[in-house]
């Protein structure tokens, strides 16, 4: 599946790419460039998430997950793991890491759905830092709010769908 995925994202990117190429051979020139500015400014980040994420991971309390995110922990374990997101910093490096060490250690795939929608829809530090510098304070805090209940009902839709 992941060589799948990655041909289909290389096939768009060679597609793109000789798109430009044929309609404007300045502006494809141009775009190599940025291109490779933003591979190497983002490669060493992205190598010190993963391997932050990896001690993030380790550091999980391993034998408390779950009795805190468990499958059995219901609506609580679910507002738990709402509140773990809205809470963790970080981009989808952290994010992910968090939530597969989560699931390894015995959360339930409810809880971490929960825990990926809240972190992904209204992360705290991602509010505070990027969101309310770029946006009228009362829009982002009616989206937050909006938002609020989007962990729940994509949990509760995946305990209805089946055993996830």
């Amino acid at each position: 599946m992941n060589l799948a995925i990655d041909i289909a994202l290389w096939t768009i990117v060679l597609v793109l790419g000789a798109t430009l190429f044929l309609r404007d051979q300045p502006m494809f020139s141009d775009a190599l460039r940025f291109a490779r500015r933003e591979f190497f400014a983002l490669l060493p980040r992205i190598a010190i998430g993963m391997i932050g994420s990896g001690f993030i991971a380790e550091t999980l309390p391993s034998e408390l997950i779950p009795s805190l995110l468990g499958p059995e922990t219901g609506s609580a374990g679910l507002l738990l793991g709402s509140l773990a997101g809205a809470l963790t910093p970080g981009g989808p490096v952290v994010g992910f890491a968090i939530a597969t060490a989560a699931l390894k250690s015995g959360a339930g795939a409810p809880q971490v759905i929960a825990y990926t929608i809240a972190w992904a829809l209204f992360a705290i530090p991602r509010v505070l830092v990027f969101e309310i510098p770029a946006m009228p304070a009362r829009v982002v805090w009616l989206r937050v709010l909006v938002s609020l209940p989007l962990p729940f009902l994509a949990a509760w839709a995946a305990i209805l769908t089946g055993k996830p």
